[in-house]
């Protein structure tokens, strides 16, 4: 687009909020999922996801196209989480954000991560009932090792090894997915 044609060309109040609306729509969960893997616990991340927005809103965006919005809104994301964790000393952030961000590329690639969410729901749907109930504990419920064993009638040390061979079988079924 020429510059003379970006200068003809205006947009409504309601065009505006409209394309923000699409924006929010399209790139919402992306961010929110990001924060969390920064580190952000859930509230943070809700906090952080609407500001990366309000801060789109404050400096509208020139999109390009679609996997380098997400990387600028990635990008805004991180910036307001450092600085929010620097306002509270809680530093916990990687400091290979660029290994980071490489990471969350080759795993989520340039989707919302919706992709990748289904084809975890698949491998874990291939794990067997104790491992899954294992793994829901843990990461769902945050029980302790202690309290696993307790449920599934093993030891503390038989949790573990149970949840280690769960993890491994998720990662290995993730990889030939790719």
């Amino acid at each position: 687009m020429s510059p003379e044609s970006k200068e003809a060309t205006t947009v409504s109040p309601n065009d505006a909020e409209l394309e923000l609306h699409e924006l929010v729509q399209l790139h919402q969960v992306m961010v929110w999922r990001y924060l969390r893997a920064l580190g952000a616990d859930a509230a943070l991340a809700d906090d952080l996801t609407q500001d990366t927005f309000l801060e789109i809103m404050r400096r509208p965006l020139e999109q390009f196209n679609e996997t380098a919005t997400a990387a600028y809104l990635r990008r805004v994301a991180h910036n307001l989480f450092i600085s929010r964790r620097r306002r509270e000393s809680r530093m916990t952030v990687t400091q290979h954000a660029e290994q980071f961000e490489t990471a969350w590329l080759r795993w989520a690639g340039f989707d919302s991560g919706n992709e990748l969410l289904d084809s975890l729901k698949d491998c874990f749907a291939r794990l067997t009932h104790r491992a899954q109930l294992a793994l829901r504990l843990r990461f769902g419920e945050d029980a302790s090792r202690q309290a696993i064993a307790t449920a599934l009638g093993i030891t503390e040390h038989g949790a573990k090894n149970l949840m280690q061979r769960a993890k491994s079988q998720l990662r290995e079924c993730l990889e030939n997915k790719k």
